[in-house]
């Protein structure tokens, strides 16, 4: 079934990111109404259509705006462009083909905030992008929609795009602000969240590209329009991408609440698997919300691992804020499916997880920095053909005492590192279990000691290491 595309609608047309194009098919109109309004009435329209974040937490953008202290001399304005979560694409596709609506966006938000200077934090990587956003930025400049006095409002706003450094962690807000502010790119401890201290120690709202670029809709469409599209809670519409041995690999949008299966095999979307593979495994939000399993395995029972009482097919998991918690996954994340195929080794794909979240820990919290590296450590280790059963309940143990969610951490990053390597264990656990028992006699005991001899007779969870 086709959907209306308005976020992507400018894409692969002539002249994309030129503002005359942009206004041709209406664009800064969003702006112009909102201006029309009280920046409260703006705050207050924002969460009558219930916008939540397209960032991965799904937090309602109007709510957030109205954390702000009522009486404020400065409020700063941070756009997340950083997307560093493996293999989001949606934000970059926004930047490098519709800049102007991205701007406008800001513009909406900046105002309803009172925002006087706005920061489009922007992923180091994205160097094409970059110079597309600038070149729009100044253009919007030379129209009047940045500066003083903006469409004659009396309303000043001020925007720069700053160029990260390229770390993970920096998607989240206060890590952000930090590497804005010129300092290492590491997560502040909350309270004070950034609503009331952030960005210079000022108040300061933090909003993704997506979140932003739906703005100028929902002022030119209305609220009706918006709260019509998607599915109850979960509204409007979601740019979903779509990477691995599909036929159509992509970024797509669609109404939220589609279900993994229709993302895989939908004609309007990833096609079907090439080469007539089937589905493995997908991470349906990006690798940090968890992985599901696929039609390998088109019905299992439920595990009390994952707190699910049903048979359940898991590729009929809607995408949206909502359903994916009743199939033990962390979130909708970024809606950035990562499908696996069925002849893929699950050990790799655990191997690669573990690697990326060792990697990109900033190492503040010592439940992150060291939890992280003994999944990698373990994954290689089974990788290596020298694994233990205890090894995938070392895993699931580590996993579940890191993170915001048992209140041990700063910032969200190790519940993203835990909940793929959990749910990878506890949904092919069979899988590793048929290459541990595959494995040649005391293999395991001979890796470590050749790895790590001095490690060999430490106790790990009661037990020595080559036991």
């Amino acid at each position: 079934m086709a959907h209306e595309k308005f976020l992507l609608k400018n894409v692969g047309k002539r002249h994309s990111t030129s503002l005359a194009a942009y206004k041709a098919s209406g664009g800064y109109d969003g702006a112009a109404a909102a201006m029309k309004l009280k920046p409260d009435e703006l705050v207050e329209l924002v969460k009558k259509a219930n916008l939540r974040g397209r960032g991965g937490a799904g937090f309602p953008a109007g709510m957030k705006w109205s954390f702000l202290p009522p009486k404020r001399d400065i409020t700063y304005l941070c756009v997340n462009a950083d997307e560093s979560e493996p293999p989001t694409f949606c934000n970059r596709v926004l930047l490098e083909s519709d800049p102007h609506m991205v701007l406008e966006g800001v513009l909406i938000a900046a105002y309803a905030t009172r925002t006087t200077t706005a920061y489009i934090y922007m992923r180091g990587e994205f160097t094409e992008q970059f110079h597309i956003m600038q070149k729009a930025l100044d253009e919007a400049y030379a129209a009047g929609y940045f500066g003083k006095n903006i469409l004659g409002s009396g309303y000043d706003l001020e925007c720069y795009i700053h160029r990260g450094a390229g770390a993970y962690v920096c998607g989240e807000e206060t890590g952000l602000i930090e590497s804005l502010e010129g300092k290492r790119g590491w997560p502040r401890i909350k309270p004070p969240f950034p609503a009331v201290e952030g960005l210079f120690r000022k108040p300061t709202v933090v909003n993704n590209v997506e979140t932003l670029a739906c703005l100028p809709h929902i002022l030119t469409r209305g609220v009706d329009w918006w709260l019509a599209l998607g599915s109850p809670g979960s509204h409007g519409t979601k740019l979903y991408c779509v990477s691995g041995p599909v036929n159509r690999p992509g970024c797509y949008e669609a109404p939220l609440g589609i279900t993994v299966r229709e993302l895989i095999y939908g004609d309007d979307f990833g096609g079907g698997m090439a080469g007539g593979k089937k589905v493995k495994a997908v991470f349906p939000g990006g690798l940090s919300m968890g992985a599901l399993r696929g039609d390998v395995f088109p019905k299992i029972p439920a595990a009390g691992s994952i707190d699910l009482k049903q048979d359940f097919d898991e590729l009929d998991c809607k995408l949206d804020f909502d359903d994916v918690r009743k199939y033990g996954l962390l979130g909708l994340g970024t809606a950035a499916a990562v499908v696996v195929p069925d002849d893929a080794d699950i050990r790799d794909v655990l191997l690669n997880v573990s690697r990326f979240y060792a990697h990109e820990s900033c190492g503040q919290c010592t439940q992150c920095r060291e939890g992280t590296a003994w999944m990698y450590k373990i994954a290689q280790r089974l990788r290596a053909g020298a694994g233990r059963s205890v090894d995938l309940d070392i895993l699931v143990e580590v996993s579940q005492n890191m993170g915001m969610m048992p209140g041990m951490s700063i910032c969200g990053l190790p519940d993203g590192a835990a909940w793929p390597v959990r749910t990878l264990v506890q949904r092919f656990r069979a899988e590793f279990e048929r290459h541990i028992a595959a494995q040649p006699p005391r293999a395991a005991e001979e890796h470590i000691r050749r790895v790590n001899p001095a490690a060999y007779e430490l106790p790990i969870l009661g037990a020595r290491v080559g036991a």
